[in-house]
C-alpha cells in the first residue's frame, strides 16, 4: 500500500479527561489531555506522592523500566507508568503535541484498550497545526534479537506493523497480524483490543506488586482450562495479537517522530520494542529526518530529507 502523508502537525481543539484505575497499582487515577503548540511534542507533567513535581518527555530516552509496563522517568522517583496505551492513541490518530497532566504514578487503564482515549480525542476535536510535520524516514534494516525473540526495522513505502506471537496457550497459540496505519484503521483495526493475562499467574504478580487493578473488566483473562473467561468473550477473533500490535505502537511513538517504514516484531514485548527503538535511533545511517515539499507543478507532494535540530526529539 502506498504511503499516506500528512503534512502538518496536529494537537487536540479542547481539553480531553478521563478517570480510572492503575492497572498495576489498583490506585485511583485521572489524566487531563491539554493542546499544545507546535514542536512540543507529547510532555507528561507528573506528581509523585510527596507533592514533587517534574515533566517528562514522551521519548525512549526517558524509559526507566519495561516490566509487563512501559515506564517513563524514574521508577525509584518521579515517573509515570503505563504509557502504552495513551502513547499508541497519539501514535495511531496522529497527535504530535500534548500535554498530559496526570495525579497519579499511572495512567488509567480503563477498559484495558485504546477505545475510551480514542472516543475522548474524537469528541475533543483534532486540529491542524501551521508546522509542517517531519517523519523519521527507516533507510536500511535495522533488527535486534534476544532468544528466539526478534524485532527489527525495514524500508517500507508507508507506516506499517507486522506483529507475531507465540503462546503455549490453546486460547491464543500463534497469531500474526499486519496493518498499514492511518487513523480509520488505527480505531477499526486495533483501538479495542484489550490487555491480557493468565490466571495461573495472579498470585506471582500480586506478590511482585503487579496487577493489583486487573479484572474482567479491563483485562481479558484465560483460565486455568486454557479457555477466556471472560462472559463476553473476545472484540476481534485474534484480539491478543492485535493487543500487542496496539503496545508496540506506543512504545514505538517514543521515538518522538512517526515513522516511514515497517517494524516486524516475532514475541515481541516492552522491553524489545524499547530496545529495537534504540537501536535503531543510535545508527544514525539507519534513517533519515524527512518532511513533505510540494512540487513546483501540481497538487503532488514528496518526501524531502531536511537538517534536523541539535537537540531533536529522537536525539538519545
Amino acid at each position: 500500500m502506498g504511503i499516506e502523508l500528512h503534512e502538518y502537525q496536529t494537537t487536540l481543539r479542547s481539553r480531553a479527561h478521563l478517570s480510572g484505575i492503575g492497572v498495576h497499582s489498583g490506585k485511583p487515577v485521572s489524566i487531563h489531555f491539554s493542546p499544545a503548540d507546535a514542536d512540543t511534542g507529547i510532555i507528561f507533567h507528573c506528581t509523585d506522592a510527596e507533592g514533587n513535581h517534574k515533566e517528562i518527555r514522551a521519548l525512549v530516552s526517558e524509559v526507566g523500566g519495561t516490566e509487563l509496563r512501559t515506564v517513563l522517568g524514574d521508577p525509584a522517583g518521579v515517573h509515570v507508568a503505563t504509557v502504552e496505551h495513551v502513547m499508541a492513541t497519539l501514535f495511531g490518530l496522529g497527535i504530535d503535541n500534548l500535554l498530559v497532566e496526570i495525579d497519579g504514578v499511572e495512567a488509567p487503564i480503563l477498559d484495558g484498550s485504546a477505545a475510551l482515549l480514542v472516543e475522548a480525542f474524537d469528541q475533543a476535536g483534532i486540529e491542524r497545526q501551521a508546522t509542517k510535520r517531519r517523519y523519521i524516514r527507516i533507510v536500511k534494516p535495522v533488527r535486534i534479537e534476544n532468544g528466539t525473540s526478534w524485532a527489527e526495522f525495514r524500508p517500507y513505502d508507508g507506516t506499517r506493523f507486522e506483529i507475531d506471537i507465540d503462546f503455549e496457550s490453546a486460547a491464543i497459540g500463534r497469531q500474526d497480524f499486519g496493518l498499514d496505519v492511518n487513523p480509520e484503521r488505527f480505531r477499526r483495526e486495533v483501538s479495542r483490543a484489550r490487555t491480557f493475562g493468565f490466571m495461573k499467574d495472579v498470585e506471582r504478580l500480586w506478590a511482585a506488586g503487579y496487577a493489583l487493578g486487573a479484572s474482567l473488566e479491563n483485562s481479558v483473562v484465560i483460565g486455568d482450562d486454557g479457555r477466556v473467561i471472560n462472559m463476553e468473550g473476545l472484540r476481534y477473533p485474534d484480539e491478543f495479537v492485535r493487543h500487542k500490535m496496539l503496545d508496540a505502537m506506543g512504545d514505538l511513538a517514543l521515538a518522538g517522530a512517526r515513522f516511514i517504514g515497517c517494524f516486524r516484531s516475532y514475541r515481541g514485548g516492552h522491553k524489545l520494542n524499547a530496545a529495537a527503538l534504540r537501536r535503531l535511533l543510535s545508527d544514525r545511517s539507519a534513517f533519515e529526518i524527512v518532511e513533505t515539499a510540494r512540487r513546483e507543478r501540481g497538487r503532488s507532494s514528496e518526501m524531502v530529507a531536511v537538517n534536523a535540530p541539535v537537540f531533536a526529539p529522537w536525539t538519545l
